[in-house]
C-alpha cells in the first residue's frame, strides 16, 4: 500500500484582505517609533525646558456647605487625596518633584532639640577639663587633643570661648619644653632616626603648629577688643586674652612666636587710654627686660616699641618712654654707645696672648672639644658675653634714637620721661653724641622761652594749645645737662671736647626770681590741681600709673635745688667755680627766700649753709656791712652773671628772715650765719 501524505493541520485562520492592512499599519507605525525614540534626547528636552515651583493646589469644584447656621463654607479636600500623575509628561515636567518637597517640609519640621547656653557651658567645662586632664598626662600620646581644644573655642558663645583660651594657657604652660623647636626643614630627610624619636618630633611639629594657632587666636581677640571701644563682650574677651598674652611672655619667653605675643603687648600700649589691661602690659615688658638674661627678647621688645611710637608720632603715654629704665643694661652693660654707633669697653675686647705651639693632633682635639661645647651650649639655651654685648649694644642705641627723636619733636608730655632717661643713661653715652645732646637742650630750653612769650600775648588761645611747664622742662634741661656732664668723666677732657655749660648756668640765674614767685613751686608734674573756676573747661591729667612709676614726680623746688648744687656744688671739681658766680646766686637765692613757701625756704638755706660750708671766704663778703669788695651798683636783672656786680651788694634778706613765722627757716638763717661767721675768722 502506498503510504500516506502527512496532514498538514492550518494553525490559522486565512486573513482576509480587511484584517490585514491594520496590522501592516500598527508594524510601521512600531518601526517609525522604534527609529525615532533612538533620537529622542530626553534628558536635554528636560534640561532646557523652564523648571516649575510647587503646582497650585487643585480647584474643588465641589458646590460649599450650608451650615444650620446659615452660614456658607467652601468645601476642602481631605488630606488623604493627592494629586496624581496623568500621564508621562507630567513626571518629565516635574511633576514627582512634589514628594521631595514634602519630605524637605519634613525635615525642616523635624528639627534638633535646641541645648540651653547654661547647659552647652557644663558639657564644655567637662569636655575641656577631660581634654586637658589628658595632655597633661601623656601629650606625646595626645596629640590631637589640642586640635580638640582649639575645636570647642570655635564656639558661638562667649563664655565658652573665655574658658577655652584659660583652658589652652594653662595646659601650654605645663606641655610646652625648655627649648626653642626648630622647624622641620632644618633637619635633613635623609636622617634615619629611631622610633622613639620620630615619635617626639611629631609631637613637637604638633605642639608649634596648635600653639601657633592659639597666637593668632589671641591677637585676633585683642584686636577685636581694641576696635569696640565702647566696652562689652568684645572688651571682655580681649581682656582674657591680654592676659594670656602676658602670662605666656613672663612664663614661657624663651619658646617659639615670642615675638606675635609682644606685638600683642605693644598692640595694646599704642593706646593713651590707661586701664587694667595697658597696666599688666607695661608689668609683663618690665618683667621681661628683668628676667632677660640673654638680651634678644629685650632686643625685640625695644624695637617693636620704638617703631609703634614712631608710627604713632609718639602721641603714646609717659609710661611707654618710661619703660627703658628698667633695662639691664643700665647696671650691666660696660661700652659706651650712641644713636648710630657702639664703643666697647676694655673688658668687650679680647686681648690677643702668645701663640702657643701644638701638635696637629692636638689642634684636632681641641677643634672637636670647642664644637662639642658649641652643640651643648646650644642644647643647654647658654648665651656667651660677647653675644649679650652685641644684643645690649644694638638696644642702646634704639634707644638713644628713640629719645634723641622725641628732644627734636619736642612732644611736651614726654620731656619728663625722656629728660630723665638721659640722666640715667648719662653714663653710657659716648662724647661724640654727647655735643649733639647739648646742642638740642639748648634748643629745647630756646624753644621754651619763646613759646613762653607767645603765650602771654596769645591768651585768648590757650585753651586750644596743650598745656605746657616750660620752667620745669627748662630746669630738666639744666639738671640732664650736668648730669651728662658729671657721668661722662668729661671733665677731664674738657679741654679736648669744648664744652661750655655756660648757657644753662646764665639761663637758670635769670629764671630764679620768676620761679620764686610760682606759686606751684612745691607741686609736681602730676599732682592734683584744683579746677580753675574762670576756666571750667580746663583739666589737669591725672597719674597714668601709681605704686612703682616714680618718674617725674620730683617737684620744682627739688629740681631747681639739683640745677643749683651741681652749678654751686660740682662733684667732680668743687673748689674750682668762681667767686663771682658763687657771689651772684647768694645773693639771688637770698631775694627768692623771701618769696617762696616754707619748705622751699627751708631747702634753699640748707644750700646757701652748703656753699657757705664749702666756699665761706669766697662769699663772706656779702654779709660784712661795714666794708665792700666791688664798686657801683648790684643789677639781678643782668644777662650774664659776672655782669651783675654782686660784690656791690650785701644780704641784707637775712635781717627779714630771721622775723619768719616759721622757727625752721629762723633756724636755716642763724645756721647761713654762723657759718660766715667762722669762715670771715
Amino acid at each position: 500500500m502506498a503510504s500516506r501524505p502527512t496532514k498538514r493541520r492550518k494553525l490559522t485562520p486565512p486573513q482576509s484582505d480587511d484584517e490585514a492592512l491594520p496590522r501592516k499599519s500598527g508594524a510601521k507605525v512600531q518601526k517609525s517609533f522604534l527609529v525615532n525614540a533612538a533620537n529622542w534626547d530626553l534628558e536635554q528636552d528636560y534640561e532646557t525646558r523652564a523648571r516649575k515651583g510647587k503646582k497650585k493646589e487643585k480647584e474643588s469644584t465641589r458646590l460649599p456647605l450650608k451650615l444650620p447656621g446659615g452660614r456658607v463654607q467652601k468645601y476642602t479636600a481631605p488630606a488623604h487625596e493627592l494629586p496624581t500623575l496623568e500621564s508621562d509628561e507630567d513626571w518629565l515636567e516635574g511633576g514627582e518633584d512634589e514628594p521631595e518637597d514634602d519630605e524637605s517640609d519634613g525635615r525642616e519640621v523635624v528639627e534638633k532639640p535646641e541645648i540651653p547656653e547654661h547647659q552647652q557651658i557644663l558639657e564644655a567645662k567637662e569636655e575641656l577639663a577631660k581634654i586637658a586632664l589628658m595632655l597633661n598626662e601623656s601629650p606625646e600620646e595626645n596629640q590631637g587633643a589640642f586640635k580638640a581644644l582649639a575645636k570647642i573655642g570655635l564656639s558661638k558663645i562667649l563664655t565658652i570661648k573665655c574658658l577655652t583660651l584659660a583652658t589652652q594657657l594653662a595646659v601650654y604652660k605645663d606641655v610646652i619644653p625648655g627649648y626653642r623647636i626648630r622647624p622641620a626643614a632644618e633637619d635633613g630627610p635623609q636622617e634615619k632616626l629611631s622610633k622613639d624619636v620620630r615619635t617626639l618630633r611629631s609631637f613637637e611639629q604638633s605642639l608649634v603648629s596648635s600653639y601657633q594657632a592659639y597666637i593668632k587666636d589671641l591677637a585676633r581677640y585683642a584686636k577685636a577688643g581694641r576696635s569696640q571701644a565702647g566696652g562689652g563682650k568684645g572688651q571682655n574677651i580681649a581682656s582674657i586674652a591680654i592676659t594670656c598674652a602676658c602670662t605666656l611672655l613672663t612664663t614661657v619667653p624663651h619658646f617659639n612666636f615670642r615675638s606675635d605675643l609682644i606685638k600683642i603687648l605693644v598692640g595694646r600700649l599704642s593706646r593713651r587710654h590707661v586701664d587694667d589691661d595697658f597696666n599688666k602690659c607695661l608689668q609683663a615688658l618690665q618683667t621681661l627686660f628683668f628676667d632677660d638674661e640673654e638680651g634678644r627678647p629685650t632686643m625685640e621688645a625695644v624695637s617693636l616699641l620704638s617703631k609703634m611710637m614712631k608710627a604713632k608720632e609718639y602721641d603714646v603715654d609717659e609710661s611707654v618712654v618710661n619703660l627703658f629704665l628698667h633695662l639691664r643694661l643700665l647696671s650691666e652693660f660696660s661700652g659706651k654707645a650712641s644713636k648710630d654707633s657702639v664703643e666697647l669697653g676694655p673688658d668687650g675686647r679680647k686681648r690677643k696672648g702668645k701663640k702657643e705651639f701644638r701638635t696637629k693632633r692636638e689642634r684636632k682635639q681641641i677643634k672637636e672639644q670647642k664644637a662639642l661645647q658649641k652643640d651643648m651650649a646650644q642644647a643647654d639655651a647658654l648665651v656667651s658675653h660677647e653675644e649679650r654685648d652685641r644684643m645690649q649694644s644694638e638696644t642702646l642705641k634704639l634707644v638713644f634714637a628713640t629719645y634723641f627723636r622725641i628732644l627734636k619733636l619736642r612732644a611736651p608730655h614726654l620731656m619728663g620721661a625722656v629728660l630723665e632717661g638721659l640722666t640715667k643713661y648719662a653714663h653710657l653715652i659716648n662724647q661724640n653724641f654727647f655735643g649733639d645732646l647739648l646742642e638740642a637742650l639748648k634748643d629745647l630750653i630756646r624753644h621754651s622761652d619763646t613759646s613762653e612769650e607767645e603765650e602771654e600775648k596769645d591768651d585768648e588761645n590757650e585753651e586750644e594749645t596743650p598745656t605746657r611747664n616750660t620752667s620745669r622742662e627748662a630746669l630738666l634741661c639744666t639738671t640732664t645737662a650736668f648730669a651728662l656732664l658729671a657721668g661722662q668723666d668729661a671733665h677731664n677732657a674738657r679741654a679736648d671736647l669744648h664744652l661750655d655749660l655756660s648757657f644753662f648756668t646764665t639761663h637758670l640765674y635769670q629764671t630764679l626770681l620768676p620761679l620764686s614767685l610760682n606759686p606751684d613751686l612745691e607741686l609736681g608734674a602730676r599732682s592734683l590741681h584744683l579746677p580753675d573756676p574762670d576756666q571750667p573747661s580746663s583739666s589737669h591729667r591725672p597719674a597714668s600709673s601709681k605704686g612703682s612709676n616714680k618718674v617725674n614726680l620730683q617737684t620744682t623746688t627739688v629740681l631747681l635745688i639739683r640745677c643749683l648744687t651741681a652749678i654751686l656744688l660740682p662733684p667732680w671739681n668743687m673748689r674750682s667755680v668762681p667767686p663771682l658766680r658763687l657771689a651772684a646766686f647768694a645773693k639771688q637765692l637770698a631775694s627768692a627766700s623771701l618769696h617762696v613757701p616754707e619748705k622751699s625756704a627751708q631747702a634753699v638755706l640748707a644750700l646757701l649753709a652748703d656753699v657757705a660750708a664749702t666756699h665761706g671766704r669766697k662769699v663772706a663778703a656779702l654779709w660784712n656791712t661795714e666794708e665792700r669788695k666791688g664798686d657801683g651798683t648790684f643789677n639781678p636783672l643782668s644777662e650774664s652773671v659776672e655782669g651783675s656786680n654782686p660784690f656791690a651788694a650785701t644780704v641784707w634778706e637775712g635781717e627779714i628772715l630771721r622775723r619768719h613765722y616759721c622757727p625752721k627757716v629762723r633756724e636755716g638763717v642763724r645756721i647761713v650765719e654762723t657759718s660766715m661767721g667762722l669762715a670771715d675768722r
